[in-house]
């Protein structure tokens, strides 16, 4: 009996031993409870924030009635309105009247299982887990449509945690209040698809000039594949972009069996409707507007945007540029007031062609125009216009330029070498301040793209912008003095509040005066006489061309009455285009544009007086003839003048007599025997009296100087400056 109990004991004991896990079972289980209990806390937490989110949302009707965007009316200078741009809605189509063929191409491309999921995809989810967690790629999942329109309606596009987490929160709030109809209904209806179009309705008509509920296949994949990226796929932009995106969303569309596999669509035969609203002013608007994100307050209220844009002067510029700009080519022109302001701005020759904008986006070699920077640099440095040079050939570095004819004029001028844009000049102009210098002063003057400081840079061999450029002749203009490009005065509500309002920037001094002064002389001999003839217009006009090799790049940059402009024309693959110079083409545009640019202004001569520094200064006769306020000199009649004695006082010394000196050596006025330093040397005395030691004095005396007897009055002091510096 005693030996059975024992055993039963032990048998207890073994199972109370294996029901209690120990090791990483104990954590497994420890884990799976806490995991599990953390998991049933997050579902609870979710589905009440679900339910809060629920019934929160507005109803179907109120949501149908939201508008989602914004409208901004563009005012110009004067106030009149030159373009309203915002949402343009279509007719409101409800689910039974949006073509069946609409619904398939927007679900084949943006979310397959919208019918299936209950507004998170979890596969498509755990999808782009697996992606992330086994490649290189960032973690992104594609949005389903309901969170799609969640985002697009209550939220913002801000790629954040938080910003993902609420728009799948409001999408599971949205699937259980509204149907799958009516949430497919609310995005069609809503959903931005380019060129201010928001809904179906309103991209069918602007593409295609018709109702969406006369879509056909091809239309309704070209409208499906617009919502990815509206203004990259957009037909008015890029034909061949919008058919190719057409062609996977047929694609998808096969795939899934949403049209028959043998059925052939082509969306290149598809009529598109020919867009004539656009026109030159969207480049200046394209670059204006994206400033507001950074000028405002977020705000989705209607404004109203005043700029420094003048209508007759935009209309003279597109004017200009597309009748001047060679076949094939395109061309760029921006106009500044004395301010910044920007009167005028072309990106390209025809804006539904291209929108492109090649006056503040492209980057392209200015040329000779360059060499603003080049010679604003000498004329710091202590060049005058009028200091000679030389035009010979030269070889820096083992580069050796060559100047546009072939020729050179030997010796001639620095007003000379810049009209007639003279590359050896330049090169040694720009070798002797510094390659180094040269693009510091071309930073100086507001140049942002990346300067070279090989020798061949001061021909212009770094790429910049045309506003750049444009920029820095108007800080000339200024003289010498910073501008700061700017397109928009004020923005208000419709109600009138004033939202922001510019404020004109402190210049700062980029070059001294007499710098400014010199480059203007040389900028307007360049118009007047050189390479820039063809940019006169019947007043002052100050300039520079440019052109780059085998004509790739033609430049015009100028300034008259307070505006300066800028034309820039050539190829967008930069090839070569036939007899583009800058001293043709953009400078006929430039002239075409700034006679009407400047016809109310008055006429205003340039500033072209050169004040030089003292440093710089020839000596002048002051330098002989000395300041009585300071050191013994020689008036006019060669007496010798004591310090602080008037004009006519003669020295007191018994050996002057009725103002004239005798012969004797020893009785001229000695220095004074207080062993203090002459007030004058002798070579200085020498040279003002026009006489030489027969031999040279002793170290040691210098106060006994031999001088020859010299009858009265003596000779006035020559005139003769010394050589230029």
């Amino acid at each position: 009996m005693a030996k059975r109990g024992s055993r039963r004991k032990a048998a207890a004991g073994r199972r109370t031993d294996k029901a209690k896990p120990t090791g990483w079972r104990l954590w497994f289980r420890r884990l799976f409870m806490w995991g599990g209990g953390v998991a049933l806390l997050g579902v609870l937490f979710l589905g009440l924030a679900i339910v809060f989110a629920a019934r929160s949302l507005p109803s179907y009707q109120e949501l149908k009635a939201t508008q989602n965007a914004q409208t901004i009316i563009v005012r110009a200078r004067d106030g009149t309105e030159i373009v309203e741009l915002g949402p343009t809605f279509g007719k409101w189509l409800n689910s039974d009247e949006i073509p069946q063929v609409m619904k398939d191409a927007m679900i084949s491309v943006e979310d397959r299982r919208y019918y299936s999921h209950f507004g998170v995809d979890p596969i498509g989810l755990a999808r782009a887990t697996w992606v992330w967690a086994t490649g290189d790629k960032r973690f992104g999942a594609t949005s389903t449509i309901t969170q799609q329109l969640a985002r697009n309606v209550f939220l913002n596009s801000n790629r954040t945690l938080d910003r993902k987490m609420r728009e799948a929160v409001l999408a599971l709030a949205m699937e259980s209040k509204f149907s799958k109809e009516q949430i497919l209904e609310l995005y069609l209806n809503k959903v931005y698809f380019g060129g201010g179009a928001y809904g179906i309705d309103s991209a069918s008509r602007k593409f295609f000039s018709h109702p969406a509920t006369e879509l056909e296949t091809a239309e309704a994949a070209i409208i499906a594949g617009l919502v990815k990226a509206p203004s990259r796929y957009s037909p008015t932009a890029d034909v061949q972009a919008a058919v190719d995106r057409a062609q996977v969303v047929l694609r998808l569309m096969k795939e899934q069996g949403r049209i028959d596999p043998n059925v052939t669509v082509d969306p290149t035969t598809v009529n598109l409707k020919e867009e004539r609203g656009q026109n030159s002013v969207r480049y200046f608007t394209d670059w204006a507007l994206p400033q507001l994100d950074l000028l405002l307050p977020e705000t989705f209220e209607p404004i109203e945007v005043w700029t420094t844009l003048d209508v007759g002067m935009q209309r003279t510029a597109a004017t200009s540029i597309k009748s001047n700009t060679p076949e094939g080519a395109q061309g760029a022109l921006v106009s500044l007031d004395r301010d910044g302001a920007i009167l005028a701005m072309i990106g390209g020759t025809d804006y539904v062609e291209t929108n492109y904008n090649r006056a503040t986006d492209a980057v392209r070699q200015p040329g000779s125009a360059w060499k603003l920077f080049v010679y604003l640099s000498a004329l710091e440095a202590g060049y005058t216009p009028d200091a000679p040079v030389k035009d010979v050939q030269t070889t820096i570095d083992g580069w050796t330029p060559r100047n546009s004819g072939g020729s050179y004029a030997g010796d001639i001028d620095v007003r000379t070498a810049f009209a007639y844009s003279k590359n050896t000049v330049a090169a040694q102009l720009g070798y002797e301040v510094g390659f180094g210098t040269v693009a510091s002063m071309a930073k100086r003057f507001g140049i942002t793209t990346p300067i070279q400081t090989y020798p061949s840079m001061v021909l212009g061999s770094s790429e910049t912008r045309v506003i750049d450029m444009t920029r820095a002749f108007a800080a000339v203009s200024a003289g010498g003095n910073s501008v700061e490009p700017y397109g928009i005065v004020k923005v208000t509500t419709a109600d009138g509040e004033t939202l922001y309002e510019h404020e004109r920037k402190r210049a700062t001094r980029l070059v001294p005066e007499y710098v400014a002064a010199g480059i203007t002389d040389l900028l307007q001999t360049a118009v007047n006489t050189g390479t820039g003839r063809a940019a006169q217009i019947g007043r002052p006009v100050a300039g520079k061309t440019g052109t780059t090799s085998s004509n790739k790049d033609g430049w015009f940059i100028g300034f008259s009455s307070g505006i300066t402009t800028g034309v820039w024309m050539g190829r967008d693959d930069a090839k070569r285009v036939r007899g583009l110079q800058g001293g043709r083409a953009p400078a006929q545009a430039f002239a075409a544009y700034m006679r009407y640019a400047v016809k109310d202004r008055p006429i205003e001569q340039f500033n072209t007086e050169l004040k030089l520094p003292e440093w710089q200064l020839e000596p002048d006769d002051e330098f002989y003839f000395g300041d009585p306020e300071d050191y013994y000199y020689i008036d006019e009649q060669g007496n010798l003048i004591e310090p602080g004695l008037g004009d006519g006082e003669r020295n007191a010394d018994p050996a002057v007599e009725g103002g004239e000196q005798t012969g004797n050596a020893a009785e001229r006025p000695q220095v004074p025997q207080n062993n203090a330093p002459p007030a004058v040397s002798d070579d200085f005395l020498d040279r003002a009296i026009g006489e030489r030691p027969a031999a040279p004095k002793p170290a040691q005396q210098p106060a006994q100087r031999a001088v020859q007897p010299t009858p009265s009055p003596r000779p006035s002091v020559p005139a003769s400056p010394l050589p230029q510096q």
